[in-house]
Order: C-alpha cells, then sequence, then structure tokens
C-alpha cells in the first residue's frame, strides 16, 4: 500500500517535532520541507533527513506529497495553507489555525473548495487522562457543570522573546500569552464545557517588551450556564503545569499537566491518584512537551484521510478557541463585556 507523502513548511522547533512523529508513522515518510530562507534552509538540513525546498511551487509539485503540515509562525499559516489547499494537498495546521477570525475563515473555506482535509494541531486532547475526564463530562458524572477554569501560569526568561523576530509581535504571533501559550489549555477547556455566551477580559504587557500580552485574564459565561476563569500568562516565575479545572453539581475533577490530580465524586470515595502529576508540560520551557500526542493525531488524521471523515479537531473547531481569545483582547481593549458569537473585524 502507498504511503501518505508529507511535507513540512517549515524548518524550526515545532517542525522537529513533526518529523520526528512521522518518522514513526507506518502509512506516511516525510518527503520534503519548504523554507523560502535559504540560509534558514541551509541550516536546517543536519535536523532532517528529507530534502528543503526555497521554493513554494516546486515543494508543492512534488508527485509524492500528499499533505502538507504548516509549522510556521501563527500569522503565516493562511498563505501556505491557501497554496496547499489549491494544489490539492491536505492540510495539517500547527495551532492556532490562524489569528484572525477572517483569515481562519479563508483558510477553511479554501479547503473545503479544493475537497481537502484540515486539522489542526491541538495533540493535548488526545491525551489519556484528558480522555477519560471528557468522557465523564460528556456522560454526566459530575452533574449539571457549575465551573471550568483554564489556568495557564507559564514562565519565560527574557532570551525567549529577545532571540525571536515573530514571538509577541501582532502581525507573527497575533497577541502573546494567551494566543500562544494558553491557547492549547483553552482549547481543552471549551471542549469541556461548550460553547461560551459572553466574556469580560483584560490583558497586559508587564514584563517583557513586546507588542502582545504576557499576562491575560477573563471571565467566562458558557451557554450551558456555568461560569469559568481563564488565565494565561508567561511572567510568572517559575512556571506551574497547565491546569483545568471542572466542578458540577456532583463532584469535581482537576487535570494538571495532562494528567489527572484530583476526582471527586459525591457518595464516592476519593480516587487515589498515583504518579507523576507532570506530563510534558512547557511551563517553563517551550522544547519540554514531546512529540508522542503528536504522533496520535497523526495516525487519526491520516485514518480520517482515507475514510473521508471529519478530523477530530478540525477548522470549524479549532476556530473557536481563536474566537475566544480575539474576544477577550476586544473586551480589554473596549473595557466591555463581549457576546458571542464574536465578530471580528481583523483583517
Amino acid at each position: 500500500m502507498k504511503k501518505f507523502g508529507i511535507g513540512i513548511v517549515g524548518t524550526g522547533s515545532i517542525a522537529v517535532k513533526h518529523a520526528q512523529a512521522i518518522e514513526e508513522l507506518k502509512g506516511a515518510e516525510l518527503v520534503a520541507l519548504f523554507n523560502p530562507n535559504s540560509s534558514s534552509a541551509n541550516a536546517a538540513k543536519e535536523l532532517f533527513s528529507a530534502p528543503i525546498y526555497t521554493e513554494l511551487n516546486e515543494f508543492l509539485g512534488l508527485p509524492n506529497l500528499d499533505i502538507v503540515c504548516i509549522c510556521t509562525p501563527s500569522g503565516i499559516h493562511l498563505e501556505p495553507g491557501l497554496a496547499a489547499a489549491r494544489a490539492g494537498k491536505h492540510v495539517m495546521v500547527e495551532k492556532p489555525i490562524e489569528i484572525t477570525l477572517p483569515r481562519a475563515d479563508q483558510l477553511i473555506a479554501a479547503c473545503k473548495e479544493g475537497g481537502v482535509q484540515l486539522a489542526v494541531i491541538f495533540q493535548n486532547r488526545f491525551a489519556e487522562d484528558f480522555i477519560k475526564l471528557k468522557k465523564a463530562v460528556v456522560n454526566g458524572v459530575f452533574g449539571r457543570l457549575l465551573v471550568g477554569n483554564a489556568y495557564v501560569n507559564w514562565f519565560r526568561d527574557d532570551a525567549y522573546y529577545a532571540t525571536s523576530k515573530w514571538k509577541g509581535t501582532l502581525k507573527a504571533d497575533g497577541g502573546g500569552a494567551l494566543i500562544n501559550q494558553g491557547i492549547h489549555t483553552i482549547d481543552l477547556l471549551l471542549d469541556l464545557m461548550g460553547d461560551v455566551a459572553h466574556v469580560y477580559a483584560q490583558v497586559q504587557t508587564t514584563l517583557y517588551p513586546i507588542e502582545g500580552e504576557d499576562l491575560g485574564m477573563g471571565l467566562v459565561q458558557f451557554k450551558n450556564g456555568a461560569l469559568g476563569n481563564v488565565t494565561s500568562a508567561t511572567t510568572l516565575y517559575p512556571g506551574y503545569p497547565e491546569r483545568v479545572e471542572i466542578f458540577g453539581t456532583k463532584g469535581s475533577a482537576i487535570l494538571e499537566g495532562g494528567k489527572i490530580i484530583a476526582w471527586n465524586i459525591k457518595g464516592e470515595e476519593a480516587s487515589e491518584i498515583k504518579g507523576d502529576a507532570v506530563s510534558g508540560s512547557g511551563s517553563s520551557d517551550p522544547n519540554a512537551i514531546g512529540y508522542q500526542l503528536h504522533l496520535q493525531q497523526w495516525e487519526l488524521f491520516l485514518k480520517d484521510i482515507k475514510n473521508n471523515s471529519t478530523p477530530t479537531v478540525d477548522g470549524k473547531t479549532a476556530r473557536k478557541s481563536v474566537e475566544l481569545i480575539r474576544a477577550m483582547y476586544q473586551s480589554s481593549k473596549t473595557g466591555q463585556k463581549v457576546e458571542f458569537p464574536f465578530k471580528d473585524k481583523a483583517g
């Protein structure tokens, strides 16, 4: 059986994670990478086993290329995504899908029009303990949901922003701690709690000389009536594992660093939590995450392509976290509560 040929747009650290995952995929192989900067492409050659192209048309024209994985800065996802969709290639995009809703919608529409699959990397959805938590919420184990919180109390040192041309910029990152670091945990919260009714938020740039925020907090009202707190920061020393808290009328649970650390149901003995609570958190080191969850999402994406089924995290699903974050930025700017659906006027 023919293997899927995968190409990666970008040669940075996250591209390395994807290359490691693809190497273990039984039904696919890495056939090429693309980076328009020839010096960056040359410098990255020793990191990858596949050739690196500097001309996009040449890259997309490869006869054995079936899927394009986009690992560029967040605000540069749209253009290579459009080109890939128009070339008839399936598209896997690193989070976020894009930095504004109009740009996200363009990519979603292009993939639909091109008849190709679109998936967005939110690998934490595939962690065993999160799947257990999601199943419990769906089955009503915690009763009617009352509160859902997402906390990303992380720390980055001065070099994190100082050595990057795009992190923390509005054009390429879309903001700061919320849309870059916090979005993974926000995505988990939305998957558990459902759609948002409105949000009131404040964002600040407290420590680093960046355009985006290094601290953001919001109070969320979900459509099911529950409330929630969202916090994301890169200034909270020394950095603590990301955390999701779920409280309902029948019980509660806490997921920290990808592991369940508390599980309490009324009338039942509290579960004994064993082992290390932290599972590859990027709380103080962005390179601390592994690639095993990426591998799981890749395996499912290949099945979705074969079966022509909707990916677990398709464009429409991935759009929801961007909508909440963009609404939080708008709320902070105006000092007002923002109702949903949010009308993003950005280009």
